[in-house]
């Protein structure tokens, strides 16, 4: 049986030196499931793999969209698919790598296909501010308020409008998906540190994509920053030291702040791999 494994855990675990040492081990390839890393423009922020760690080993999805370009998981999951069963012909063993909980969902179990909601639905939402579309998530569902980026306003919408269109909370419709039969086996490995070694890593990350030029690429980013893929940690923190509302000390302290409060969500959500 071919096999599938998935190198899960937290922002600044270290899944891609794993990743990379594995697959050159087993002589195999990779595919990213990491959510920001599909898009070329976004690079230092993301934690793209290296140009050495591209050039070891072959990997997909990485930088092949542009942020312009929409793409949903839904899309993903199919993509993803066909990729692996291509890679399936050359290989017994795939490695699948990233953080993003949701992406790794979509290549284990599937896509839960949401009802679409009515456009007066719609709209009464994007009219709300972020702050009230928290709060009736709160109420709706707080089971996926606890786990959800609640910074990240798709997500909230999306909770929302299958919250008000099933009567159910948006977890339990999730819950109850059938999850999908995939014609080879997947195994998770989620990598952990003790909580104060991934702080001070994600803290010493942080210094260096600001060594490494981060706030250029920012600013090269200023005309998209509108779109929601930019919506991201290490983007949204630098767009007011570009506009003169804050300084670059206060946003770097953001940055390692929102990154540590984010890895304690990859930390929660991955928890059901254990």
């Amino acid at each position: 049986m071919k096999r599938l494994i998935v190198i899960a855990g937290p922002t600044a675990v270290g899944k891609t030196a794993h990743a990379v040492r594995l697959a050159r081990e087993l002589g195999t390839e990779i595919v990213s499931c990491d959510s920001r890393q599909f898009y070329r423009e976004m690079c230092i922020g993301v934690a793209r793999p290296t140009d050495e760690e591209l050039a070891a080993v072959t990997h997909h999805f990485i930088a092949c969209r542009s942020v312009t370009e929409p793409y949903n998981i839904f899309e993903y999951e199919q993509d993803a698919l066909r990729v692996i069963q291509t890679l399936f012909e050359k290989h017994d063993v795939v490695l699948a790598v990233g953080g993003s909980g949701l992406y790794i969902d979509a290549l284990k179990n599937g896509v839960t296909r949401m009802p679409d909601p009515t456009p007066d639905l719609r709209s009464r939402l994007q009219q709300m501010s972020l702050e009230e579309k928290r709060a009736q998530l709160r109420i709706l569902d707080p089971e996926y308020y606890a786990k959800v980026d609640l910074r990240n306003p798709v997500r909230l919408q999306r909770a929302l409008e299958v919250c008000l269109m099933t009567g159910r909370p948006y977890s339990e419709v999730i819950a109850s998906h059938s999850p999908a039969r995939r014609p080879f086996d997947i195994e998770i490995r989620v990598l952990q540190l003790p909580a104060s070694d991934l702080r001070r890593r994600i803290d010493l990350r942080v210094d260096a994509m600001m060594q490494q030029g981060l706030l250029d690429e920012v600013r090269s980013l200023l005309p998209y920053r509108y779109l929601n893929t930019l919506n991201t940690v290490g983007y949204r923190e630098l767009f007011p030291v570009l506009d003169g509302e804050t300084s670059l000390e206060s946003a770097v302290a953001a940055i390692k702040l929102n990154t540590w409060h984010y890895a304690r969500k990859q930390m929660t959500w991955m928890r059901r791999y254990l």
